[in-house]
């Protein structure tokens, strides 16, 4: 009887290649000097137009004569529909509001090769309707499952088969992560990193990056897209292995995020979206009637180089910039980020690790001073020569309709906020939220978008 053949759990070459690869300032493809002509070029091959629309003109969407939720006519996609939250603590315990429901798992994967002995990575020029500039970089892949079983009827999604079909790629990271569970109920992404096996096929609207060219573009505002920097946050840059020094060691980090999630007691129920206390909808717009927070609108669009040409479809639209920002502290010299247990409605479980701040301004001017988000303030009032980051990004352009967050590291020091902070919140390191990030519903969509761009300065070690 033959033995079986056992392998190594992991490559130890492929921290060192990631690595390499992030250093590298250059690469064998486009050179990042060009990419803003490249990124032109795109734009102006392919008709692009997203207009606002009343919902009566929604083409194959309706909305429920019962619940009033908002679906469309394959039952496929994804609906609009409403929710009730109530939770144990805070100036607010109980809402409603619209959420997105898509139950179905999508594929977000990142297609790189070695070139010249250094990995790059295969990214797109992808329109999204609810991008404030359309077009934006994104990865390799990026498709629910509607998507690339064609229930639109469209065109094929180009390079699918190297994260659907075994043997055509090495897979070097694979997890499944959540979406934004403010907006989204319960949906969760595959995040995928596969090493191409043998050749593969170019493409116009494609251009071969290494992680050193994405991490300078990551300090542009909107040039890489919200589900580039989700994938990229879980490339194995360094620093996620269990040997190095931090304030909580993992048992105890692992300890106190189990202890977060077992002490909020959260409660969610799907209800009606027409009979939602405190919003009201009208011919174009399902919103807040004190103005706040996100409105349900329509829109049609026109894209050239998407599998179908043409489409309406319901988009979220928030209400002002969002804010979102880890507090970043040295510790014995070693970088530390405060990470807040998040509570959102439309979370797997009841918390996952966001950043430290998370939050729209516009919608907590109204609060007292004690009733505001912790550290927003110190946030807003940062000494510029304290920001080690900062840049603005969309978030999921294919849902939510000029959605933007101020994305920034802030450093501070033991005066502001404290080696024990307060209760839901921990001092963690990079290194640790690189660990945690492998396995999924860890951190949150926020939180990993600042890991990527984390990993793209000089901070991190």
């Amino acid at each position: 009887m033959t033995a079986p053949l056992l392998r190594p759990r992991h490559d130890p070459s492929d921290q060192a290649r990631f690595a390499r690869s992030a250093a590298a300032a250059q690469g064998s493809g486009l050179r990042t000097e060009d990419f803003a002509d490249w990124l032109a070029g795109r734009r102006l091959a392919h008709r692009f137009s997203v207009d606002r629309i009343p919902f009566a003109e929604l083409d194959g969407w309706s909305f429920d004569e019962a619940s009033g939720n908002l679906g469309h006519r394959s039952g496929r996609f994804f609906t609009v529909e409403g929710l009730h939250v109530s939770t144990g603590e805070g100036p607010f315990r109980e809402w409603h509001q619209p959420i997105i429901k898509q139950p179905e798992v999508g594929i977000l994967g990142l297609l790189v090769k070695e070139f010249d002995g250094v990995l790059h990575v295969l990214m797109q020029a992808k329109m999204e309707p609810g991008n404030r500039n359309l077009l934006q970089l994104s990865p390799t892949v990026q498709a629910t499952r509607s998507n690339y079983t064609k229930v639109h009827k469209g065109s094929d999604v180009r390079y699918i088969e190297y994260f659907t079909q075994p043997g055509r790629g090495r897979v070097l990271a694979d997890s499944l992560q959540s979406e934004h569970g403010s907006w989204f109920f319960r949906k969760s992404n595959r995040n995928m990193i596969v090493e191409a096996v043998g050749e593969v096929p170019p493409h116009e609207d494609f251009c071969w990056l290494t992680f050193g060219q994405i991490g300078e573009l990551l300090h542009l505002d909107n040039v890489v897209n919200m589900d580039a920097r989700t994938v990229l946050s879980c490339a194995p840059l360094g620093g996620g292995e269990r040997d190095g020094s931090a304030l909580l060691p993992d048992g105890e980090l692992l300890s106190w995020f189990t202890a977060e999630r077992s002490r909020h007691e959260v409660r969610v129920r799907r209800t009606a979206l027409g009979s939602l206390p405190g919003w009201r909808r009208g011919a174009d717009a399902i919103d807040r009637e004190d103005g706040r927070y996100f409105s349900v609108v329509a829109v049609g669009v026109q894209a050239g180089s998407r599998e179908v040409a043409s489409w309406s479809q319901p988009l979220f639209e928030p209400c002002g910039l969002g804010v979102t920002a880890f507090l970043l502290r040295r510790i014995g010299g070693v970088p530390h980020l405060l990470a807040h247990a998040r509570v959102e409605g439309g979370f797997l479980d009841t918390v996952e690790l966001g950043p430290t701040v998370q939050y729209t301004p516009e919608n907590y001017a109204h609060l007292a001073k004690e009733d505001r988000p912790p550290f927003l303030d110190l946030v807003l009032a940062a000494d510029p020569g304290r920001i080690r980051y900062e840049a603005v990004h969309s978030e999921e352009g294919g849902r939510f309709l000029n959605a933007e967050s101020r994305y920034l590291l802030v450093e501070v020091d033991e005066t502001e906020v404290p080696l024990d902070p307060p209760p839901g919140y921990a001092w963690v390191t990079p290194g640790q939220l690189t660990w945690l990030v492998r396995h999924g519903h860890y951190l949150n969509v926020q939180g990993r978008t600042l890991l990527a761009c984390l990993n793209a300065t000089a901070v991190r070690g």
